[in-house]
């Protein structure tokens, strides 16, 4: 019978392999660019970062934290922004219902609408007798 030596330096599992990797983080970065006739006519750019949760805060990368997809707060902000929509709508319906009763509101060289004041009078040529 013959023994199988394993040496450390040769042999790494994929769990060491992967623990290396997690503790020390890798980095990828390439660009790809499809041009025809010498015209670009797509550019990707890839970076991509894999490290442990520990490495990435310890390197000050902690945008998942504030993130309300990943942080558990989506499904309050999807129905946050449905109720907010809602609003816009009826809003939006009030309004056009509130222009339609008054007609339309063109101001007039004798009455220009000003900082959303209108002037309910024209304005007056002085009195022929002096008198103001």
């Amino acid at each position: 019978m013959s023994a199988v030596n394993r040496h450390s330096t040769g042999s790494d599992t994929l769990a060491d392999i992967l623990e290396r990797v997690l503790d020390k983080g890798v980095v990828v970065a390439g660009d790809i660019s499809v041009s025809v006739a010498g015209m670009e006519l797509l550019t990707i750019r890839i970076r991509l970062l894999i490290s442990s949760v520990d490495k990435a805060r310890e390197i000050g990368l902690t945008w998942w934290e504030a993130d309300p997809y990943f942080s558990g707060r989506g499904a309050e902000l999807e129905a946050q922004n449905a109720t907010l929509s809602k609003q816009i709508e009826e809003l939006s319906a009030e309004l056009a219902a509130l222009r339609d009763q008054s007609g339309p509101m063109v101001p007039t060289q004798d009455a220009p609408v000003r900082s959303g004041k209108t002037s309910s009078r024209a304005a007056e040529p002085p009195a022929e007798d002096g008198s103001a």
